[in-house]
């Protein structure tokens, strides 16, 4: 069942739904209430209790990376830095009985024994110069959905009382289908800094543009029916 269908049955209160299960679950998943409706209620319930959701008390203690998580990239390629490539993107993929071959966006073609795709389904998809039916039916299944980051120090999106900022804040409008999620990076990374840093998602209206640091375009894959069993059957 969806969680719509989930919400409907639960004896959760009004309050708990709105403010807090469907709005935790839109930050997590980097999606919209409307969609959130939609989301598998298992895979939903399963998530939040396997990280200590469920409870409004008794919360696990989480640790960050020092520096972010690009702190992980240097030890990762450590021992083949000289083989990592930059600004060379895959344009075609063409499988055969002996190699498989890769051309990038520089015009260059190389053959290979094997070839590991580590991309979105969809870029997976576009990259392979002849899909198979099943491979259309499995990668083509799950969508995406854009979303525009801003990392910006306007405080006015968080909220008034500092003592009710968190790591996660959300903002509705009074409309249930729209959700703004800010990232208090002050608090989420223990930043010591004279001034707020955010990071926003879908809330370019509300940030001043004066404060605008940087702007970051992300697509996120929706979880539905449709993706959920297109990954089992990956």
């Amino acid at each position: 069942i969806t969680m719509g269908e989930y919400l409907a049955r639960s004896d959760y209160s009004e309050l708990f739904k709105h403010a807090y299960i469907l709005p935790m679950g839109a930050a997590i998943w980097s999606t919209d209430v409307k969609r959130m409706l939609d989301f598998p209620a298992r895979f939903f319930v399963r998530f939040f209790r396997n990280h200590g959701l469920l409870s409004v008390n008794d919360r696990p203690q989480w640790y960050v990376v020092a520096g972010g998580s690009r702190q992980y990239i240097k030890p990762l390629v450590r021992g083949f830095i000289d083989k990592v490539r930059l600004n060379c993107a895959v344009r075609r993929i063409t499988r055969s009985s002996e190699n498989i071959q890769i051309e990038d966006s520089r015009g260059a073609t190389e053959r290979f024994d094997a070839v590991f795709v580590a991309t979105h389904s969809d870029q997976a998809l576009s990259m392979l110069a002849e899909p198979t039916r099943e491979e259309r039916d499995i990668l083509g299944a799950i969508q995406y959905q854009k979303n525009e980051a801003l990392l910006h120090t306007d405080s006015s999106i968080l909220p008034r009382r500092k003592k009710a900022r968190a790591a996660w804040n959300y903002y509705s409008g009074g409309d249930s289908r729209r959700l703004g999620v800010t990232y208090h990076m002050n608090k989420l990374q223990h930043l010591d800094a004279p001034v707020d840093f955010c990071v926003s998602l879908n809330s370019g209206d509300l940030v001043d543009k004066r404060k605008i640091i940087d702007r970051v375009e992300y697509e996120h894959p929706v979880f539905n029916p449709d993706s959920v069993i297109a990954q089992g059957r990956l």
